[in-house]
């Protein structure tokens, strides 16, 4: 998965999608690999109603967000200042790390360094 938790993402499906003139960028908290889908931060909030318990005396309703599905994130590039594609290379030394896939900035390593896949492109 592309996606991974702490990650900054823009919203570029669903209900809370980003406006043409807005930007809706939002931190990713938890990350769910066999459902492929990601829980992001104030994005698709529902509403759950408790009923009277000795935990929640008061009963009512709470707001919390629900996960969804990872095609409807975007990864953020920093260089681009926008939603991005992403890809997986290679460096010289071994190591795999994510790219921008519009500008070619680096987004971060995935892995650490490998001898198997040193000096391959």
């Amino acid at each position: 998965m592309h996606i991974r938790r702490d990650d900054t993402v823009e919203v570029i499906a669903g209900d809370d999608r980003s406006r043409a003139g807005e930007r809706r960028l939002a931190r990713v908290l938890h990350v769910y690999p066999k459902d492929g889908k990601v829980l992001v931060e104030g994005v698709n909030r529902v509403r759950k109603h408790l009923r009277k318990s000795q935990k929640h005396p008061q009963g009512g309703r709470l707001d919390k967000e629900m996960p969804i599905d990872a095609s409807n994130v975007a990864l953020y590039c920093s260089h681009c200042n926008r939603g991005v594609r992403v890809g997986l290379r290679y460096l010289d030394d071994g190591a795999k790390e994510r790219y921008c896939k519009k500008c070619g900035h680096s987004l971060g390593k995935v892995s650490p360094a490998r001898e198997r896949y040193a000096g391959k492109e």
